[in-house]
């Protein structure tokens, strides 16, 4: 499932926003302001001398004087606007950038957990901290484990950002037989629960939890889907995975992670397009701070 930034992605375009208007401001600053100040000085001492010639002793009306001082030190429009744009758009690229980042989810492939409409926070330091841009990490914090639910760049075309679930880590062996999961030969619990209502097509769906090495989560199936991996592409390192009639069995790359959604019949995840390098991590998804059709959805996830 891709999701929209709630900036539009718009990462450069705000990194050259700050930029520019920071330029002005300190230009401004450092220099014009000053440059302001000493026109304004020679102005005014001018000012005097004409009024004490003029007038002997009679001294000059001093609002005359504040307003002509007030009109030289007067900021242009432009540096003006520019001044008061600056601290809003730096604070917005930072907090963007290291702290915290707005998603919308557009699609299904995350329900139960995420819906259509969720507007969800994403931690952008919890993996580590990232140069914006490009998306280097400069200070390693922590890694991803398996059942976070993680933002990364789509392998195939990093200029979308999808969201999974994190299913396999670098060197585990995943397999997914008959709609059902193995890790290192270990295979996870399930539950069933009551089926699940999509509000939208007002269709059912089967509902079990997942229990993913002690961390439980719900996930969905269509029973009338199939189990096998119809579709799968040439991905880099697909070798290391095998398909057969009941599904998929991979072995995750170093420096890579499995992920799959968690509407499993309506994901296109790593069984179909492979794993996630490392360096397409964007962050982790924790909380849904609002969904406009449904005020209840507010609140963390797991």
């Amino acid at each position: 499932m891709t999701v929209q930034s709630i900036l539009g992605n718009f990462a450069l375009i705000l990194f050259v926003l700050m930029v520019v208007t920071g330029i002005i401001w300190f230009l401004d600053v450092f220099h014009l302001a000053r440059r302001r100040r000493l026109h304004a000085d020679r102005a005014l001492a001018e000012f005097d001398a004409r009024q004490a010639a003029s007038a002997g002793d009679e001294k000059a009306d001093p609002r005359v004087r504040a307003e002509l001082e007030a009109k030289i030190l007067h900021q242009p429009v432009w540096i003006e606007y520019s001044g008061s744009f600056f601290p809003v758009i730096a604070l917005v690229f930072f907090l963007r950038s290291f702290l915290y980042e707005p998603f919308k989810i557009p699609s299904s492939s995350m329900v139960p957990t995420l819906v259509v409409g969720d507007l969800i926070l994403v931690n952008k330091y919890a993996y580590g901290v990232r140069l914006p841009i490009i998306n280097k990490k400069i200070i390693d914090v922590g890694a991803p484990q398996r059942g976070d639910v993680m933002v990364f760049k789509y392998p195939e075309d990093p200029s979308l950002d999808y969201i999974k679930r994190v299913i396999g880590l670098p060197g585990d062996k995943i397999s997914y037989k008959n709609k059902r999961l193995e890790i290192n030969g270990q295979a996870l619990r399930y539950e069933k629960l009551p089926d699940y209502l999509h509000e939208e097509q007002l269709t059912y769906s089967e509902q079990f939890s997942e229990s993913l090495n002690g961390r439980v989560h719900n996930i969905v199936l269509d029973e009338h889907k199939p189990g096998f991996i119809q579709g799968a592409r040439d991905f880099p390192n697909r070798k290391m995975c095998v398909y057969d009639a009941e599904g998929v069995t991979c072995t995750v790359p170093e420096g890579s992670y499995f992920m799959m959604g968690d509407n499993r019949d309506n994901s296109a995840d790593s069984r179909y397009w492979g794993f996630v390098p490392e360096k397409n991590i964007v962050g982790k998804a924790f909380f849904v701070w609002m969904n406009l059709g449904n005020l209840k959805r507010i609140g963390s996830f797991k």
